[in-house]
């Protein structure tokens, strides 16, 4: 058996029962809550937990949450699971909503696989993930997770820090000012990674400012987060255990390859105390642009996407002595646009030379409206029974605009032989998507350090705009519906005094999803079925150790039968890329009062790389050791090695146009960073 796990731990506190407990949680409500109270999962990673971590890439940090497997691509690219096989291609992206302040980070038909690369993660407060669909606050995406990260408000410890490593890599960040009654805030955090393969580094930038106000019963924060991402990106290895081959697992076979990202956010969060409740209204201006190459398709065109959007949610909780009512209304308007182009003719056989031409393939533009209403009420007739439930009435509608030719067909009009072109345009048209989603919940409290919970959602995600116009051959209208799944979990939470555990068990049926065949065409209508089990342990066994275990088992099967274009789907089958085990263990030693070490496992099960389940990536386990030691008054030197063993593995494996295909793991490495934070000593 494989495991995984993850450590959420506070530096210098016991994982007492109690504490952990009255650990308060964000995400579910909008607002504080004591997790004992909270019906259903949350996983938080604090800001604790995140210094130690000194993430380099969101995979670092979701390993640390159970049932959760980010995939490290090229750079700063990724794929996601949680409770769910690893999405990738078409009907894919929108599996999962990533929030900032509890403010969607995208509009919700503009999505993007690697749209993670937008978040903030480095200099956050907390990271908090639902995994499964969310309540009713959350709308389309929320399907097999929310990730929220809660940025720092003013008065957060501020820090200067420098580090470097192997690959070239450097990163500075900062956060100021000192003062801690000052009412605003700037974060700011530079990276160049020069790349573990052949003409694959990046530099990244990230931007956050904040600015508070507070009267008698009226809080208002702006916050303002700008990303830029500029990369140099590396395709998959071919060829069986090609990742075991070091005269090949570090080579790029497109060195042309990358991806260029910014994203813009400028919101508000205005709070004002209204009779016994709350109103809290949050609106929000955003804008993305990304430009990349399509190194893994024949032709290798270049893509052009961006999106402005703006809109604002408003909601009122209503408190009595045993009733919360959260009722709201949210409404979001954007546009977007997607360009792709081919420069040169295709390589490959004369049918792929001929179907994926030169020139223009899609060239349009969507405005889109959302619209939703909900509510949300607890109910809590005693001391240990708390009850919830809610709706959630939501409204999307897309207005499509072709800029060019309809029809598959080259740029010129002129037909594509062999059959036709692979990509196809719809004419202009209009879609509306009108989705009712319930949820219900209850949690029992058994005693002071003891509850129980069991939840019920759907989660739902409405077709995305590129799946619905950027369409393929053989296509003239896409012919997909709203996404959903139906999930039940059942839950225990315990401790004592020196250690804590949750256990949480859930059931999933998935419809109307879309799935990618051998060849990269898109299957529709697909359904899937998921359980598993997920478990928490952290225990403090001796003053000077610490122990933190989170294991998932998991096991996602097709629910349907059909045949496609080079591969064919089954009914039971294991799905691709979905690891029955994903686990992680974390010893942490603290020697003396100025030094912190600690050895974490992190393991991944085997998986299929294909839907008939005839080729397996054999899964593997690494080391990875951190030391930590306090310099002077104020500042720490921190040194990370990842990989100790130096292990050759793939982090992406899977069996495609005949052939086994990797993304190579990167090997050990070392960093090194030096930190200066002045109100360090006296937080301990």
């Amino acid at each position: 058996m494989q495991i995984f796990a993850a450590a959420v731990w506070a530096e210098d506190t016991p994982p007492q029962a109690a504490a952990e407990m009255d650990e308060i949680v964000v995400t579910s409500q909008r607002r504080e809550q004591a997790i004992l109270r909270h019906a259903g999962n949350i996983s938080q990673v604090d800001g604790v937990s995140l210094e130690w971590v000194k993430a380099q890439h969101i995979h670092e940090v979701m390993s640390r949450v159970a049932g959760a497997w980010v995939v490290r691509g090229s750079g700063q690219e990724h794929q996601t699971a949680i409770r769910s096989p690893v999405l990738g291609g078409g009907g894919a992206c929108g599996g999962f909503l990533p929030l900032e302040d509890g403010i969607p980070v995208r509009p919700a038909g503009f999505c993007n696989i690697n749209q993670f690369i937008e978040l903030y993660g480095e200099e956050a407060r907390a990271i908090e993930v639902i995994r499964g669909p969310g309540n009713a606050l959350y709308g389309s995406n929320a399907l097999h997770g929310t990730v929220n990260v809660l940025m720092p408000m003013p008065g957060h410890e501020p820090h200067l820090s420098v580090e470097a490593g192997v690959n070239d890599f450097l990163r500075g960040s900062l956060l100021v000012p000192a003062a801690e009654d000052a009412r605003w805030l700037v974060a700011a955090t530079y990276a160049h990674d020069g790349g573990f393969r052949d003409h694959s580094g990046y530099d990244q930038g990230k931007l956050h400012f904040k600015r508070a106000w507070t009267t008698a019963r009226t809080d208002l924060v702006i916050g303002f987060t700008a990303t830029r991402l500029d990369q140099q990106s590396a395709g998959f290895i071919e060829g069986k255990d090609a990742y075991r081959d070091p005269a090949v697992n570090r080579s790029n076979p497109d060195p042309d390859a990358f991806r260029d990202a910014v994203s813009q956010r400028v919101y508000g969060v205005w709070s004002r105390g209204v009779g016994s409740g709350d109103l809290d209204i949050r609106p929000y201006l955003r804008h993305s642009g990304m430009e990349f190459l399509h190194h893994e398709r024949p032709g290798k065109p270049e893509e052009e996407n961006g999106h402005h959007s703006a809109g604002a949610m408003i909601s009122f909780n209503g408190q009595s002595d045993n009733r919360l009512t959260i009722v709201g209304f949210d409404i979001d308007l954007s546009r977007s646009f997607l360009r792709q182009t081919q420069t040169g003719p295709a390589e490959g056989n004369p049918r792929q030379r001929e179907i994926f031409p030169q020139g223009r393939h899609y060239d349009y533009e969507v405005d889109a409206l959302n619209l939703a209403a909900y509510a949300q009420l607890e109910w809590i007739p005693s001391d240990r029974w708390v009850f919830g439930v809610g709706a959630r009435l939501d409204y999307l509608r897309y207005d499509y605009d072709n800029r060019m030719l309809d029809g598959a067909t080259r740029d010129d009009g002129s037909p594509c032989g062999f059959g036709g072109c692979i990509y196809s345009r719809p004419a202009d048209r209009s879609d509306d998507f009108l989705n009712l989603v319930p949820n219900a919940s209850a949690a029992y409290r058994l005693g002071e350090s003891t509850s129980l919970f069991a939840n019920f959602a759907r989660g739902f995600r409405v077709p995305q705009a590129l799946e619905l116009y950027r369409l393929q051959s053989g296509q003239q209208v896409s012919d997909l519906e709203t996404e959903t799944v139906d999930s039940l979990e059942l839950g225990l939470r315990t401790g004592q005094e020196h250690w804590y555990t949750e256990i949480t068990a859930y059931v999933m049926r998935k419809r109307d999803s879309v799935f990618v065949d051998a060849e990269g065409f898109n299957v529709s209508g697909a359904r899937s079925r998921h359980h598993g089990l997920e478990w928490q342990f952290d225990w403090r066994f001796h003053d000077a150790f610490q122990f933190h275990l989170n294991a998932a088992y998991g096991r996602h099967v097709f629910d349907f039968d059909k045949q496609g274009r080079g591969a064919r789907f089954v009914s039971g089958n294991d799905i691709d890329s979905a690891p029955r085990w994903l686990g992680s263990a974390e010893l942490r030693w603290e020697p003396t009062a100025p030094m912190r070490t600690s050895l974490q496992l992190i393991s991944l099960g085997e998986y299929y790389l294909d839907s008939l389940n005839r080729f397996t990536y054999p899964g593997h386990t690494l080391a990875n050791m951190r030391v930590a030691w306090d310099v002077g008054v104020a500042a720490t030197l921190f040194l990370r090695v990842n990989n100790l063993a130096d292990k050759h593995v793939a982090d992406r494996a899977n069996y495609a146009m005949g052939n086994y295909r990797y993304l190579p793991g990167r090997g050990r490495e070392w960093f090194v960073e030096l930190r200066y934070a002045p109100k360090q000593r006296g937080d301990r």
